[in-house]
């Protein structure tokens, strides 16, 4: 790690407060948001409808199929989508936003602010990033499972097609990742329109079904779905954990609250989104009611293709595939913003990212997160072979993570919105029921294929924290040793031949002596004119307003401290900070400056930090992260790379 790393992380004390806004980039009216977010945001839980009432009926369970059963099966589909999305989602998270940004780590961020001091603070922060961590073994699964589910249209179109699904859906998902190179900007205009086309469809589909058989709207009823508990019991519960597959996507809409805003977001929730979506679930399930058992039988297998008829089941096919492919998009772009954020925040090593828009910030492309998502969903397509399959290994890590939402939500009432604990618990108490029996139910799945995802957010949060742990360690073995700066630039003032030009010095500290400035003054023996020792420190916030962007103090003898702040949504780019801090000393010019960074090497101590086996991973960590120069845009002729070592 150099020393320029990010310095503030929810997990170290000391991070400054920011002055923070929102300005996010969002610009229009909130009708034109509300459509731009049907086309972004909606597609994970859009896209439930292909597998979600299938795998209830066809899973596991085995449920009868009568009245009776498919009146709770849609019940239970109505009050999740209402009580876990509806309510706890769209109404109270959403209203949880960290500067306009949701999130598990923009609320942990926030949470931190307000009970960082506590002794329970590191709780919070382990919860967040277990909650993000289970967020990478969701994005590995969605794309896999949408585009094989909307691809197993063809069988029903034509048996004889069956041997294709697999190599077809490969080709679409190996060319979705080939596509990220490139961005969305060009094409994402295109995802609204599309969008709302499928929705539609979906409530065409599903209208026509309940049209003629209107007795599925009992199934309003939660008598339904308690009938359905109280006569099959265990039977019921482990239905649950195909049942979910309908709410999936509901964490993915308070992360991507951001980019369109809370209203915005709730207009096309509640006014389109909601009711297209119920009303296919309610189509479904008045197609099979209405059918013999033995037929019902047969098309619950594949129940929402079969909704259309015969002549239009292909256009159908190609439809579902082009919302599942947009859907698998956000999915994506979703897993880039997750890291860029980890990376701010100081749990992730710096990885390179490359912008795919001039004009929209969030649109950027992480190469080591895209091949590593493509590699593991192309095994995840090759091993389970089918939708219904892969439905065993979805599930788990959504409902995870809205679960730890949920305990989150409780330190917001109490220790951000200051409601009384008699008041906080029965709500927490409720949803935590309901979240808890959810992932209860999945944790049964976990021999079938649930412990992917399991092993993927371990994997994860090892990393993360390991990340997190090692650079603490890293700045506090630093510290120890740290000269402070005034009395180096008193004492290296005479010491030292001044030559013309501006040296800037990368710190991770805002107090002491970098040490690539020590090993300069060591084996060069020279000292520029100017002499600026800049740390770039991220906040707990998602944007700075650039009025408090820079921050300096004069340490005299041509010697200044600066500071650049960033919020952990923002892009860190140090010239362009520079061009604003023209008090320190007067303007940058930068091909007459210099940046002097540290890289550090771990040597294994006995001091008592980590385990030996993740000093290893921390260390390989450090060994694979990104250059600071391509981090924060440095000018690459203007950069100097000390190296120094450092036991923890």
């Amino acid at each position: 790690m150099t020393e320029n790393a990010p310095a503030s992380s929810p997990l170290n004390e000391g991070v400054p407060p920011a002055n923070s806004h929102g300005g996010h980039g969002r610009s229009g009216s909130r009708a034109a948001l509300a459509v731009g977010a049907i086309g972004i945001v909606f597609g994970d839980i859009g896209t439930s409808p292909l597998y979600a009432f299938r795998e209830t009926f066809s899973g596991a369970a085995s449920i009868a199929i009568d009245r009776m059963h498919v009146l709770g099966v849609v019940s239970l589909i109505f009050w999740s989508m209402l009580l876990v999305v509806a309510i706890q989602y769209v109404t109270i998270l959403m209203r949880a936003d960290n500067k306009g940004q949701g999130g598990s780590l923009a609320l942990v961020a926030l949470l931190s602010r307000h009970v960082g001091k506590t002794k329970y603070a590191w709780l919070v922060v382990l919860l967040g990033v277990f909650a993000t961590s289970l967020f990478y073994g969701d994005s590995m699964i969605t794309p896999a499972i949408s585009v094989l589910s909307a691809v197993e249209g063809l069988t029903v179109v034509d048996e004889g097609l069956s041997s294709y699904v697999i190599p077809i859906a490969l080709v679409l998902l190996v060319f979705l990742f080939v596509l990220q190179r490139r961005g969305t900007a060009k094409v994402g205009a295109l995802f609204a329109p599309v969008m709302i086309v499928w929705f539609l469809t979906l409530a065409g589909l599903g209208l026509n079904q309940i049209i003629q058989n209107p007795d599925i709207l009992w199934a309003l009823n939660p008598y339904y779905a308690v009938m359905f508990f109280v006569t099959d019991g265990f039977i019921a519960f482990l239905a649950m954990g195909a049942v979910v597959l309908a709410v999936t996507g509901s964490e993915a809409l308070y992360s991507d609250m951001g980019h369109f805003g809370r209203g915005p977001m709730r207009l096309s929730w509640f006014g389109f989104v909601m009711p297209c979506l119920l009303l296919n679930y309610f189509g479904q399930g008045a197609m099979i009611a209405g059918l013999p058992s033995e037929q019902a039988a047969e098309v619950v297998k594949n129940p929402f293709f079969l909704l259309a008829s015969e002549e239009f089941r292909l256009p159908l096919v190609i439809l579902a595939t082009v919302a599942t492919f947009i859907a698998s998009q956000a999915v994506i772009s979703g897993a880039f913003s997750i890291t860029h954020q980890a990376m701010q925040l100081g749990f992730m090593p710096r990885l390179s990212i490359r912008h795919t828009s001039e004009t929209e910030a969030g649109q950027i492309y992480i190469p080591v997160v895209n091949w590593a998502l493509m590699v593991a969903v192309i095994i995840l397509v090759l091993t389970f072979q089918t939708s219904s399959n892969l439905a065993s290994a979805y599930g788990i890590a959504v409902t995870g993570a809205v679960t730890i939402d949920t305990l989150l939500m409780g330190v917001l009432f109490v220790g951000v919105w200051k409601w009384k604990w008699w008041y906080a618990a029965p709500v927490v108490i409720f949803f935590l029921i309901i979240d808890g029996a959810y992932f209860a139910a999945n944790l049964f799945k976990v021999p079938d294929g649930g412990w992917f995802p399991l092993v993927v957010g371990l994997i994860a949060f090892t990393l993360l924290t390991t990340w997190a742990r090692g650079r603490k360690l890293m700045r506090d073995r630093m510290s120890e040793t740290a000269l402070p700066i005034e009395i180096f630039a008193k004492s290296a003032k005479n010491s030292a031949t001044r030559v013309p030009g501006t040296a800037i010095f990368m710190a991770s500290q805002t107090a002491g002596v970098p040490s690539a400035l020590l090993h300069n003054i060591k084996h060069n023996k020279v000292l520029h004119e100017r002499v600026v020792i800049l740390t770039v420190l991220i906040a707990d916030a998602p944007y700075v307003d650039p009025e408090e962007r820079c921050e300096y103090h004069d340490l005299g003898d041509g010697f200044y401290r600066a500071i650049l702040h960033y919020g952990f949504m923002e892009e860190t780019d140090v010239p362009q900070g520079l061009k604003k801090m023209q008090r320190c000393g007067g303007e940058f010019d930068m091909m007459h400056t210099s940046f002097f960074l540290s890289r550090q090497t771990l040597l294994a101590s006995d001091k008592p930090g980590m385990p030996i086996w993740r000093e290893k991973v921390f260390a390989w960590m450090l060994r694979n992260a990104a250059t600071a120069m391509d981090f924060f845009r440095l000018p690459t002729n203007r950069v100097v790379e000390l190296g120094s070592q450092v036991e923890i």
